[in-house]
């Protein structure tokens, strides 16, 4: 079983990785049913995050990325 940080890792990841909705589906099927989507969402409804959740998780990969004629368009709503 995966540890709460490993399901934080996966999914923030998959979230800046993606180019369109991101589903608890479209995550267990990127990783080949590894982690399945009844996983991911209890986890996602087990916990409380917020924007800043999600900030502190991506910051450091924005700014390795970041440009100024660029933008980060966040959807904190699942």
């Amino acid at each position: 079983m995966r540890k709460q940080t490993d399901y934080i890792e996966l999914y923030t990841d998959y979230l800046i990785s993606g180019n369109g909705y991101a589903t608890a589906t479209g995550l267990s099927s990127m990783l080949d049913g590894e982690v399945s989507h009844d996983q991911i969402t209890r986890f996602l409804s087990k916990n409380e995050f917020s924007s800043k959740d999600l900030w502190s998780r991506v910051k450091k990969t924005v700014r390795e990325v970041e440009s100024d004629d660029a933008c980060l368009i966040f959807d904190d709503t699942v």
